[in-house]
């Protein structure tokens, strides 16, 4: 026998056949999920099999340590902190087992994602109902385990509704599947000599006295709330023929195994029962209120009609996503500043009937008195809303400083009769505690995700955590209301199981937890015998806050920890490909969480927190976690946090090199630009070593580049050569007059594309200007050389900064070159200001034609009427920073012009790192997850568009079609 606990460790990794980390980054990683708490765990599993499951299992149990279960890590109220194994079954456990559409079931193991369950389901008229905020990347064993609802429950019932069959592994190895069963059945389980049989044994001896059940009805939740997850679901299981002679009803023990958090067993299958796809017409009615009580008082009055949503958002909310790059063009119907929106959906077969259906509830709003503004909303519009509002958990990170909304009170639910009573007493209470709550809320289920506003860093706030969660538990059990409606009692709620439900029920729940898990080695302190709520917190309180130093301006969040902390762990970042976006490529490709946005955010929060050597950022662990961020600035924009792990890796790149220096190949990428000046004197031999075998491969060996790329040829001329006989051609009386940036890339690589903006331009009667100015910086940034970039910026900004206005703007063709100008030389300069007031007038060319042919200056009489189609590929930092939109409006221009945009996230190449010849295969399964699939199947007839060189020379690389930038397109289409 093993005695030594790290031998013990390898022996069971070495006889897994999946993963088993014991190192600091894993354990890191694990350390916190979307609540408050931190925890670091023993060890991090990445099972592959139920093989693996077991013999976690039975090691666990042998060696007295917890296993927490986790899928994608979104728990509000930590259930997948602790200090045992964390078993991560999100990575290997995705597959859809079976499915039989005509008895409306499927099958699926824990780590499916639900959005990607009901894609599969949609063609057979089929869905997986609940629908939490989270749903893009939430997984269907954390689904199961928190009971959760999300925004269809008023129509179809939570999770513990759907639940038909658990495949578990139980506390000693053994595998049992529950279902629904007669009592026949159940009696014969009693009578089993096992585990599974002691289980059901110990489930009838607690619950067939007419003492026990009373108990229980008494002490539960109102039954008319069906969003309720205190405790294990005791009531749940009464309403059967096992205990009720009269109920038609089978027994299913999954009732009560849906919503304990794990902690009974572990589940690796899930069969659900489907229900038929809800009415294809919907209208949206947004009622805006100028109160949260006059919101609140609405629900009961609009819930007379048949609803499939009743969602509430609060002005706190709404205010956060003026910031958000991202969410900004979801506001579109907001009017004035209202203090709360209701968003109330009604179906039906045809848009008529539900057009008809929504003047009805306007009618009703209107005779309440109660709201002043009912703008409807029609297809597309309502996922823009729906978007707005899912966003909100994430968007509350958004609050600058320390002070958070805090999740602890977030997830009461009471009876619909006693909501706005309910709410009056909450916002009394919050006034008591001098809170401005943020309201967030599935109003029509009784819900409200009501967060008070904390700073857990400091005592006295953790102190009125405690009081006002006690204060709320006390009201919510006035109400009989449930302290936990779908996102479960965890860490945060775990201790005040026992005073919702009584005593004696709080028993009743232990010898159940006792039976199941004798040696409490499934997700202890979970449910039963939680520990106080103040404890394992993420931050120490009152702690010394660690001062860091840093080149780049991170004043916006107030240095760049409290940058890193932004990340609420909400997982926005886990979401695939086909949930659209670009966030986070690196992620989609490895659905490793340390290649995550909130996987790089947590690791360098923990570094620059707990680091005991002088420069915090010298870790390898770090280097580990960015290393694979292509910076492609997704996260700037579809983080609802907006945590930008871009700029958070150039800034460790610098201070990482301070220590460690850099390579011969990071040095020729950050400087190309000179390198480039240097080659293009004779670009001819140049191109010729770069094409010949013998020299190509020495150059890719030399500087560790793949051998399966090609090497980019260098212009005949470069574009300021060419520019001095095209000044010849500015027109004479110009509509306006531009300044064109030259950048690195186009004035050395794509000379040619550079001619052809200024030949469009000029022949659009616009003057184009080039002066001398430095190059962007782009690759300096990139590589961590913020000295040298700073010295660019502040180069570029006093060359333009005099020049540059509203009549005379800078435009640029490479996207992430021009687009430093508002982002990156925003943090560099040492003079905001001045740079702000230079990115204000700065804009990518399709920006700026975008523009003016909204001004009505450029017409489509200037172009071919010739019939086109064209498939767009964005450029990510246009994506992050602009906006895809420019480039198709202007696409769209020509008469017969038919684009289309590929919803292809990041093409995989940026900028230099699908060249690295460790990360060339990265590269290219990034490009095949959308991109390359999508070129492929496009007509040989059919341009491809590429704003961005990279996105072109990967393109190039991967399906050998040419990409052509969309100055290019319209120079040639102009008559």
């Amino acid at each position: 026998m093993i005695t030594d606990f790290t031998e013990a460790f390898d022996a069971l990794a070495k006889n897994l056949d999946g993963e088993l980390y014991l190192d600091e980054l894993h354990k890191k990683l694990y350390a916190t999920d979307a609540s408050v708490y931190r925890k670091l765990p023993l060890a991090v599993a990445l099972p592959k099999s139920e093989a693996d499951l077991k013999k976690i299992i039975v090691f666990a149990k042998e060696h007295q340590v917890g296993v927490i279960p986790r899928t994608a890590g979104t728990s509000l109220a930590g259930q997948c902190v602790g200090d045992g194994i964390v078993v991560d079954v999100s990575k290997h456990f995705t597959k859809i087992v079976s499915f039989d559409a005509t008895q409306r079931a499927v099958t699926v193991q824990p780590g499916v994602i639900r959005d990607e369950l009901n894609s599969f389901l949609e063609p057979h008229g089929l869905f997986f109902a609940p629908n939490t905020s989270t749903s893009n990347r939430c997984m269907i064993g954390g689904m199961v385990g928190n009971n959760s609802s999300g925004t269809t429950s008023i129509q179809y019932g939570v999770t513990r509704d759907k639940v038909i069959n658990l495949k578990t592994i139980l506390s000693d190895g053994s595998t049992v599947n529950f279902k629904e069963i007669t009592a026949e059945e159940f009696e014969q389980k009693r009578n089993l000599k096992s585990l599974e049989g002691a289980i059901y044994s110990t489930i009838y001896n607690e619950l067939s006295t007419p003492e026990a059940q009373q108990e229980i009805q008494a002490n539960f939740p109102k039954p008319e709330i069906h969003r309720r997850n205190t405790g294990y679901a005791l009531d749940a299981l009464l309403d059967n023929n096992v205990f009720n002679a009269e109920s038609n009803t089978l027994f299913n023990m999954c009732k009560l195994l849906t919503g304990s958090e794990g902690t009974l067993a572990f589940t690796t299958e899930i069969t659900l029962k489907l229900d038929d796809l809800p009415p294809a017409e919907a209208v949206m009615v947004a009622a805006h209120f100028e109160s949260i009580n006059t919101c609140l008082e609405a629900v009961v009055p609009v819930m007379k009609h048949n609803l499939y949503v009743c969602e509430m958002m609060d002005k706190v909310i709404l205010d956060c996503t003026l910031n958000n790059r991202e969410q900004q063009k979801n506001r579109f119907f907001i009017e004035q500043d209202p203090a709360a929106i209701l968003m109330l959906e009604v179906r039906a077969v045809t848009l008529d009937e539900a057009r008809i259906k929504a003047l009805q509830l306007i009618e009703t709003l209107k005779e309440s008195g109660l709201s002043y503004a009912y703008p409807t909303l029609e297809g597309n519009q309502i996922n823009q809303a729906l978007e707005l509002r899912k966003a909100g958990l994430g968007l509350l990170g958004n609050i600058v400083g320390d002070r958070k909304a805090v999740a602890c009170i977030e997830d009461t639910a009471v009876a619909l009769e006693d909501l706005a009573s309910y709410i009056k007493e909450f916002t009394a209470l919050m006034a008591h505690f001098k809170q401005d709550a943020v309201y967030y809320a599935h109003a029509g289920a009784g819900e409200i995700h009501l967060r008070p506003i904390l700073n857990l860093k400091n005592s006295d706030d953790v102190t009125l955590f405690r009081t006002i969660t006690t204060a709320v538990a006390d009201l919510v059990k006035k109400y009989k209301g449930s302290m936990s409606g779908e996102h479960g009692d965890g860490l945060v709620r775990g201790e005040f199981v026992e005073f919702m439900i009584g005593k004696t029920n709080y028993a009743v729940l232990k010898r159940i937890k006792h039976t199941f898990d004798p040696d409490n080695i499934f997700n202890p302190g979970k449910v039963i015998n939680a520990k106080p709520m103040d404890e394992q917190l993420r931050y120490t309180p009152d702690r010394k806050e660690p001062e860091i130093d840093t080149l780049l301006n991170f004043e916006d969040s107030q240095g760049i920890l409290r940058a890193a902390e932004q990340c609420n762990g909400s997982g926005d970042c886990r979401k695939l490909p086909e949930a659209g976006g670009t966030m986070c490529p690196s992620y989609r490709a490895t659905r490793d969480e340390k290649d995550s946005t909130r996987g790089r955010a947590n690791t360098l929060r923990e570094f620059l927190t707990h680091s005991e050597r002088k420069n915090s950022f010298n870790h390898k662990e770090l280097k580990e976690v960015f290393d694979l961020c292509l910076s492609c600035k997704a996260c700037a924009s579809e983080c609802p946090s907006n945590v930008d792990v871009a700029t958070l890796k150039a800034e460790f790149e610098y201070q990482y090199k301070k220590e460690n220096g850099s390579s011969l190949r990071t040095r020729a990428f950050a400087f190309n630009a000179y390198l480039n000046k240097f080659a293009s004197v004779l670009p001819g031999i140049t191109n010729g070593l770069y094409k010949a075998k013998l020299s190509g491969s020495f150059i890719r060996k030399t500087l560790e580049v793949a051998p399966e790329r090609s090497l980019p040829p260098l212009s005949k001329k470069t574009l300021r050569a060419r520019f001095k006989k095209l000044r010849a051609f500015n027109p004479k009386n110009p509509i306006k007059t531009v300044y064109l940036f030259v950048d690195e890339f186009t004035n050395y690589l794509d000379a040619q594309i550079g001619e052809d903006a200024v030949v469009l331009l000029q022949r659009l009667n616009y003057e184009v200007r080039v002066i001398t100015h430095s190059e962007s910086g782009r690759s300096l940034i990139s590589k961590g050389f913020l000295k040298q970039a700073r010295k660019i910026a502040q180069k570029n900004i006093k060359t333009f900064k005099d020049l540059v206005d509203a009549e005379h703007p800078l435009i640029g063709i490479e996207p992430s070159a021009i687009l430093g100008f508002r982002d990156e030389y925003l943090r560099l300069s040492k003079n905001v200001e001045e740079a702000k007031m230079l990115a204000k007038n700065t804009f990518i060319i399709d920006e700026f034609l975008n523009a003016e042919i909204k001004l009505g200056n450029i017409k489509s009489t200037s172009f071919t009427s010739e019939a086109k189609k064209l498939k767009i590929h964005g450029h990510c930092h246009q994506k992050a920073l602009s906006g895809i939109e420019h480039t198709f409006n202007l696409l769209n221009l020509p008469a017969n012009f038919k684009p289309t945009i590929i919803p292809s996230g990041c093409c995989g190449m940026a900028g230099s790192f699908g060249y690295e010849k460790e990360h060339y295969a990265l590269s290219m399964q990034i490009g095949e997850q959308t991109l390359f699939p999508a070129v492929r199947k496009a007509a040989q007839d059919t341009l491809i568009a590429a704003p961005g060189t990279s996105c072109r020379h990967q393109i190039k690389d991967g399906t050998q079609r040419e990409a052509l930038h969309p100055v290019t397109i319209l120079k040639e289409a102009l008559v």
